[in-house]
């Protein structure tokens, strides 16, 4: 199997070389070069024709976004963000991901040596991912289009006491902000998992809050579950849900990874099986691995309805794809119509 060719794309030495170390000690990565600045880079994309670009937000002569917007026009190709976690990184990299970016690894920032060493199975892995994803010509016009028309199936009305549970991965962000802009305001209460780096999240739901009907927060621990509100998971924690009685809540958690991730969708799911049951949906999304798949089955075995997102409107088609392997995914949809899917199987059997 050939290798992934990838170009990396940072104006500090040290990143450059720490990122190819890493990067080359998988056997199915080849570095086959390094820039220093996008317009360097626009020259070695053309010379090199790499699988897939690393990009530093914040650079020298032409800034990250500006050339990830020309990039996703001229020459759209799988990109993944290396950004800081500071509060201007984790804008500009939520911007980058509306662009077309496929996803983004956080930038080491104190004892970079050792930190890129933490994040390297992180990146080999998304360094993967971004190869095997779908990229799109035009993310930039996608990313400015308006909010979708909110979806009201009939039998919404009767189904505020379901919990909608969302899982999702890479390309996740864009799928979700999609999803969440077509529920109406009086949908279901929503608890989401999506894998990003801490600090991402926070930032993250605020974007979805200003984009969406519904409320949209970074969940608290005891935060209740309430119709027309989100709650996603912060990086680095797991989320569980409780019921007591009629109220739905959610704790949080650092238990150790599991399927690497800290959150993972199969903690939520598995926590929704017992303490939901049949007053629980249960919506999985693109992303690489199979993180969710048997969370989703327990929910299913529990009485809960179960939505996966088809092939075709994945940017990867991993999650997805176990779960209805091992069937525990009720009803396959495009992403277009997930919203509507949705609220339909929250009005009832």
């Amino acid at each position: 199997m050939a290798k992934i060719k990838v170009l990396i794309v940072d104006d500090s030495a040290l990143v450059r070389q720490l990122l190819t170390k890493v990067l080359a000690s998988d056997a199915g990565i080849e570095v086959v070069g390094v820039a220093a600045d996008p317009v360097i880079a626009q020259e070695k994309i053309r010379l090199l024709q790499p699988d897939v670009l690393t990009l530093d937000v914040e650079m020298p002569r032409m800034d990250g976004l500006t050339f990830l917007e020309k990039l996703m026009r001229a020459h759209p190709m799988p990109v993944l963000m290396v950004s800081s976690l500071t509060e201007r990184g984790c804008e500009t990299t939520l911007r980058a991901l509306e662009l077309g970016a496929v996803d983004v690894v956080a930038k080491p920032k104190i004892d970079i040596e050792r930190e890129t060493q933490e994040i390297a199975r992180e990146l080999v892995q998304k360094v993967k991912a971004a190869a095997m994803s779908r990229v799109r010509r035009g993310g930039a016009a996608r990313a400015a289009a308006a909010v979708p028309e909110a979806v009201a199936p009939r039998p919404l009305a009767g189904a505020t006491h379901k919990v909608i549970a969302v899982g999702a991965s890479t390309g996740g962000t864009e799928a979700l902000r999609e999803f969440l802009g077509a529920l109406p305001a009086d949908s279901p209460g929503l608890v989401i998992v999506q894998h990003m780096p801490a600090n991402f999240t926070r930032a993250f739901a605020q974007r979805l809050n200003q984009a969406c009907r519904i409320r949209v927060a970074e969940a608290r621990d005891g935060d209740r579950v309430l119709p027309g509100h989100a709650l996603l998971a912060p990086g680095d924690f797991h989320m569980v849900v409780e019921r007591s009685g009629a109220q739905v809540s959610v704790r949080l958690n650092q238990s150790p990874r599991l399927n690497h991730h800290r959150p993972a969708v199969d903690v939520l799911f598995q926590s929704c099986a017992p303490q939901l049951g049949r007053n629980a949906v249960a919506a999985l999304f693109t992303g690489m691995g199979s993180d969710g798949a048997q969370g989703m089955l327990a929910m299913r075995r529990a009485g809960a309805r179960t939505m996966a997102q088809d092939e075709a409107s994945c940017v990867v088609f991993g999650m997805p794809k176990e779960a209805i392997a091992l069937g525990a995914a009720e009803e396959v949809v495009p992403l277009h119509r997930a919203a509507e899917a949705v609220l339909r199987l929250a009005g009832g059997r």
